[in-house]
């Protein structure tokens, strides 16, 4: 199944401190995320009960490309831009490549709260795709560059996209 993963909601079905989880939105048991999005990130998620389509989707050695919006402070120039491109060196080693763009600002659903807003300094919008999945990993890509991230959506996990399906939403998968 894909679920839109609302922002500040934990990428899993329990909690010890009453944070909003995966529970609160798909009440189907036997489930896990194939992969997983910070609190803090919003977007596409997958979630099966099979545990090789799960690992094919979430192990990095299958390349499995996975699409974000990311709303960044600063214009992006285009040196930052193929830095990210050739790969960004972070505390855990080099990157593989991206492909990066830069977004037009897209039309997306209002976040609670929204993302924090400083008339001095501008905002820009990036496409990136990743076939990596280090923890937080576009976050600290952006940052390496000198673009922190202000907003995070992952839109598409290989040849899923999330389409017109709204936070909180989720609807079962046509094959794999």
């Amino acid at each position: 199944m894909m679920l839109n993963k609302p922002f500040d909601v934990l990428c899993q079905f329990t909690s010890q401190d009453d944070r909003r989880t995966l529970k609160d939105y798909v009440d189907q048991p036997g489930l896990y995320p194939a992969g997983r999005l910070d609190r803090d990130s919003e977007g596409l998620l997958l979630l099966t009960n099979h545990g090789p389509w799960q690992a094919r989707i979430a192990d990095p050695r299958h390349k499995m490309p996975k699409t974000y919006w990311v709303q960044v402070e600063n214009e992006a120039i285009e040196r930052q831009l193929a830095q990210l491109r050739q790969g960004v060196d972070l505390v855990d080693g080099r990157t593989a490549p991206a492909e990066v763009d830069r977004l037009a600002e897209p039309l997306l659903w209002a976040r609670h709260p929204p993302v924090r807003f400083r008339k001095s300094v501008p905002t820009s919008w990036l496409q990136i795709t990743i076939c990596e999945g280090r923890n937080r990993q576009v976050r600290r890509m952006t940052a390496a560059v000198g673009l922190p991230t202000l907003r995070l959506v992952r839109v598409a996990i290989g040849p899923w996209t999330l389409a017109d399906l709204q936070p909180g939403s989720w609807r079962e998968l046509d094959g794999f």
